[in-house]
């Protein structure tokens, strides 16, 4: 199997056209990990998510430094993922917040049923409110296998 590093150009190619990934956060030396849908901007370098208010948004609250996995994977021997390090920033309600909410609204609106799975039925334990936030990408890193046409 060949493994190769993306550049930061094929990186941002595989985030435009994906939008599901693994977040990370951490409270308390306890690691937690989700999946999430995302819209990534081309213009900011940054993702745009949103969520009920629970677990996530809690501990990112807490700690905003994140990790964030995508992948596109057709077998164990194709694939190609990227990681991102980077920070949490919740997009609140305020008038100064009023362009960026847009942008992230303009971008989810780009795929279909895009409220889901973040907005899917709520359990009994979790707040109704929905927090817009982004994440800040601070280094990203991707690789791409592909098998090697010697091996069987």
């Amino acid at each position: 199997m060949l493994i190769h590093e993306l550049t930061p150009t094929e990186c941002r190619d595989v985030l435009s056209r994906t939008n599901v990934a693994r977040l990370a956060c951490s409270r308390a030396e306890q690691p937690y990990v989700v999946p999430v849908s995302f819209a990534y901007d081309t213009d900011s370098n940054c993702l745009f998510s949103f969520s009920t208010i629970g677990k996530k948004v809690n501990w990112m609250r807490e700690n905003p430094k994140v990790c964030v996995e995508v992948e596109d994977v057709a077998d164990r021997f194709h694939w190609t993922t990227v990681v991102i390090v980077g920070r949490y920033d919740e997009i609140g309600d305020l008038p100064e917040h009023k362009d960026v909410r847009q942008r992230a609204l303009d971008l989810f609106e780009q795929r279909a049923e895009w409220w889901l799975p973040g907005a899917a039925k709520l359990t009994p334990h979790e707040h109704p409110d929905v927090v817009v936030y982004r994440i800040y990408v601070d280094s990203m890193t991707g690789r791409r296998a592909a098998r090697d046409r010697e091996q069987s």
